[in-house]
């Protein structure tokens, strides 16, 4: 539990920070105690702009003010894309993601550099949310939720002769990992809130993939409020399917692992 650090030692830990329409979450990692993670989630208000609602949170939350190792923030969301890393140049960033997505006002492009999977996650943050974060952390670090998962998902993979589908599901959305012995072939975010509707991209994306009914396997993470529909269905089709362990804040504690 958050209540019970010692943040009087809080620049011996790393926090990390998800940003996301649904709400804000954290976690606290003191390697002093035993590799310990600790986690605490903060609903926006949705009358307020996404800025305001940071701000707003970092007056509440006290702890948040403090020094740290570490700081890593998350953007989770749809807008991001992959390039491979041999065709990508810094200059070209721009360019590149609004080929793939609508531009935005006050919006600045960003990139994480994952050389084991030789690619390029390019992703869009607000310019004043980056600015009042360096402003609160200069060692900030500004990662794409979907460059932890890629990262983590892909070390689990690599020895495995089956392929894997890695599913995050979110309160609006579902994200998408698909792998072939640590082999990325699909990173995607699908808006659904139903769960006819996760059930319908989850096999639709297995089909075009070509995954194998008995051998490949499926794995389920985030919030799983419906997960025993949702493996009742699955199981209909694909007899391997699994809830991780973490099932939740698997990002967060990924991107403190990846460092």
């Amino acid at each position: 539990m958050i209540e019970t650090i010692d943040f009087s030692k809080s620049e011996q830990y790393t926090l990390s920070i998800r940003l996301s329409t649904d709400g804000f979450s954290f976690s606290v990692f003191n390697p002093l105690n035993e590799g310990e993670f600790s986690f605490y989630d903060h609903k926006v208000e949705e009358s307020l702009s996404f800025t305001a609602n940071l701000k707003q949170t970092f007056r509440e939350v006290e702890w948040l003010n403090h020094s740290y190792r570490r700081v890593n923030v998350l953007m989770a969301g749809k807008r991001f894309t992959l390039v491979p890393l041999e065709f990508f140049e810094d200059e070209q960033a721009e360019m590149l993601f609004y080929h793939n997505h609508p531009k935005r006002e006050n919006e600045l492009v960003q990139y994480n550099i994952l050389r084991k999977n030789n690619t390029v996650v390019l992703f869009g943050m607000d310019k004043s949310v980056c600015s009042f974060l360096r402003e609160q952390y200069p060692n900030v670090k500004f990662h794409s939720q979907a460059s932890s998962f890629i990262e983590y998902f892909s070390g689990k993979n690599r020895l495995e002769n089956s392929r894997k589908m890695y599913a995050n599901q979110r309160k609006d959305a579902i994200n998408l990992y698909c792998f072939d012995r640590g082999h990325l072939l699909l990173a995607n975010t699908f808006e659904c809130r139903q769960t006819s509707d996760r059930i319908y991209y989850l096999l639709y994306i297995w089909k075009q993939l070509g995954f194998e009914q008995l051998q490949d396997e499926m794995h389920l993470t985030g919030e799983l409020s419906d997960k025993e529909t949702l493996l009742s269905e699955l199981r209909k089709f694909i007899k391997q399917v699994f809830i991780m362990n973490p099932d939740t804040n698997l990002d967060l504690q990924a991107i403190t692992s990846c460092e």
